[in-house]
């Protein structure tokens, strides 16, 4: 099934076709009225160079006056020779005639029965267009009449493709390659959501988040700020570096910079319920603090530092390069980078 985009949005467009696949493009009137285009024929000429294959209308009440106009049409300065869309009607297709002996194509359109599909392939048309919305809304069966213009199409042998349009949402996509038309012509809007579905979306992102878990290094995500106290240090102290650095956490080295352990909010919560704010005159190593927190690697993979979260259910992890404190890895921040719940 070729598809094919309707419309005559010019941005829309120029994306649409860079998809690469696109058959062709199919304009309306309508389409020209809605978007406020005033110089048709230059919109004309100008979509006649974007577009692999051009549908544009040649509008006219009578025969004579359908051919003029396609004849009008191929003197303007056209990249390549756009298919005639000509509404079914005796005049129609008689029109459809003289244009497709002349060797030109012709989509006859607001197809409705299989009898104006039936005259439409008689008479020579390369497209035959049933409306599905259109039909739809009425509350007929349009999937049937469908499914019949690709059977008579197939049964007596004629070359005209049975063309789905009037597409309103991606259903009536699925059910044009159900319903075995040859074209499906697609506004852009259903179109950019063909391959939208919310399992490929849960199983991509888990993709992405497995793939930087095992290629991202520790060291990549910490914060710049690095809070770190002495154990001289007062409770007050620690909470200001806290404050500072938006984390949770502070590390506390020796003299000689080397890791003695990890202070935590949640330790001064519970030291101020245990003995009130007199508490934050006093010292870290007076107060108490742990000396064994869980640290990682700095060039270790963030997986490992996930697997540490799980392990040990804390919110925050020192973070060592060469033995040396250098950052503390936040829950929060793979929260935030989706690679944790």
């Amino acid at each position: 099934m070729d598809l094919y985009l309707d419309s005559v949005d010019f941005k829309e467009i120029e994306q649409a076709f860079r998809l690469g696949f696109l058959k062709g493009l199919t304009t309306t009137p309508t389409f020209m009225h809605r978007h406020g285009v005033t110089d048709i024929d230059g919109a004309i000429v100008k979509l006649s160079g974007m577009v692999p294959e051009l549908q544009v209308e040649a509008l006219g009440e009578t025969h004579d006056e359908i051919v003029s106009e396609a004849h009008r049409l191929l003197t303007l300065p056209l990249k390549s020779q756009p298919v005639f869309k000509v509404p079914v009607s005796n005049e129609g297709v008689r029109a459809c005639n003289t244009l497709t002996s002349e060797g030109h194509r012709v989509n006859v359109h607001l197809v409705y029965t299989l009898n104006q599909a039936y005259m439409a392939m008689a008479a020579g048309a390369a497209f035959v267009c049933p409306l599905a919305g259109r039909l739809q809304d009425q509350g007929h069966d349009a999937i049937k009449l469908i499914e019949q213009c690709v059977n008579i199409a197939a049964r007596y042998d004629y070359p005209a493709k049975i063309m789905f349009s009037s597409v309103r949402y991606p259903e009536h996509v699925r059910q044009a390659m159900l319903a075995g038309v040859h074209v499906c012509t697609v506004p852009w809007g259903v179109l950019k959501r063909l391959c939208d579905n919310s399992l490929t979306t849960v199983g991509a992102n888990q993709f992405f988040e497995h793939t930087r878990l095992m290629t991202t290094l520790v060291k990549e995500v910490i914060r710049a700020h690095n809070p770190v106290c002495r154990p001289t240090d007062t409770l007050t102290e620690a909470l200001v570096k806290m404050t500072e650095s938006r984390l949770g956490a502070v590390t506390l080295v020796d003299d000689k910079g080397s890791l003695a352990g990890v202070f935590t909010d949640g330790d001064i919560r519970r030291k101020l319920q245990e003995q009130g704010p007199k508490i934050m005159d006093e010292t870290l190593a007076h107060t108490g603090y742990s000396a064994n927190p869980v640290t990682v690697q700095a060039d270790a993979l963030l997986y490992e530092a996930v697997n540490l979260f799980n392990e040990h259910e804390i919110d925050s992890i020192i973070v060592l390069e060469n033995n040396v404190p250098c950052g503390i890895l936040d829950i929060q921040d793979l929260v935030k980078l989706g690679l944790l719940g």
